[in-house]
């Protein structure tokens, strides 16, 4: 198993070396244009570029392995398959390529492997480390250079979730705020809706959590059925610490339909045992039903 600092001072290295290196071909190409206007030397500038550009070739080839491996982690880390997908970060990390996306890419998918592995504070790590490549000019804005689109607010996803199981508030309320700044696509913000619900409940802004309910009951049917069921089960907790038992009762009857036994669900979150408060446990609730 790969260790976070390894990972991520295998990047860092690859990353300048990358950078190096491309200069250097850059430079390469460049003089082999100039050096004879310049210097008087008879050189074959044909045949200068022609190096680079095999040199580039060459390089550009032995980059696509990365690039493949790292295409295969988030179908394995969604189908639980964690060895595999370790296996294939860790030959993505271990890989040289000039392909700045591909390292950006390998630290983001070994984060959400963390994450989904319940190492939060090894993921927290991985996306601090990230988004420190964000540019200096642009702050914690902005995307960061040589990044795909979006990487930047996924990751940030990911570390907000993970600060929150952590229990840094502050840390996630930082996040979420971040998060705001920018134009979400759909599944982005559905994230984002878990997340900021669970953050509200640990801070007691209840209020705030109800304010149109029915549209995060009417986005929480999109989501996968565990997140819409903690979607709707920490709704229906500010319901009842507001005083709305009608709501609180509906959702709850919702999240049943979901999980069948919400026994797992509190398990993870032990406040939504308030919504079960009559039972001994979650799961007689719904064999009495």
């Amino acid at each position: 198993m790969i260790s976070t600092q390894h990972a991520i001072t295998r990047a860092r290295r690859d990353l300048t070396l990358g950078t190096l290196l491309k200069v250097a071909l850059f430079a390469a190409a460049i003089g082999a244009l100039l050096v004879q206007p310049l210097l008087g030397v008879r050189v074959d500038a044909l045949l200068g570029l022609t190096i680079v550009g095999a040199v580039w070739a060459v390089l550009g080839f032995q980059s696509m392995r990365s690039s493949r491996l790292v295409a295969e982690s988030p179908s394995l880390i969604a189908s639980g398959q964690f060895d595999a997908a370790e296996q294939s970060i860790s030959g993505a990390i271990h890989s040289f390529t000039i392909f700045r996306t591909v390292k950006l890419l390998s630290l983001h998918h070994l984060a959400a492997l963390r994450h989904a592995q319940n190492r939060f504070a090894d993921a927290a790590v991985l996306c601090r480390a990230l988004l420190g490549q964000i540019s200096r000019a642009g702050g914690a804005t902005r995307q960061l250079r040589g990044a795909p689109e979006g990487l930047g607010r996924s990751t940030n996803l990911i570390l907000a979730d993970s600060l929150l199981e952590m229990n840094d508030l502050r840390g996630a309320g930082e996040c979420i705020a971040q998060l705001y700044q920018h134009r979400l696509a759909l599944g982005e913000a559905l994230t984002l809706l878990l997340v900021q619900l669970d953050y509200e409940s640990r801070v007691g802004a209840w209020p705030s959590m109800m304010r149109d309910a029915m549209t995060k009951v009417s986005l929480a049917e999109l989501m996968s059925t565990p997140r819409s069921a903690r979607t709707q089960a920490l709704l229906a907790l500010a319901a009842k610490r507001l005083g709305r038992e009608e709501w609180s009762n509906w959702l709850v009857r919702r999240v049943e339909l979901l999980v069948g036994d919400p026994k797992e669900l509190v398990e993870k979150r032990p406040m939504l045992t308030e919504l079960w408060a009559g039972e001994r446990d979650a799961s007689d609730v719904v064999r009495g039903a």
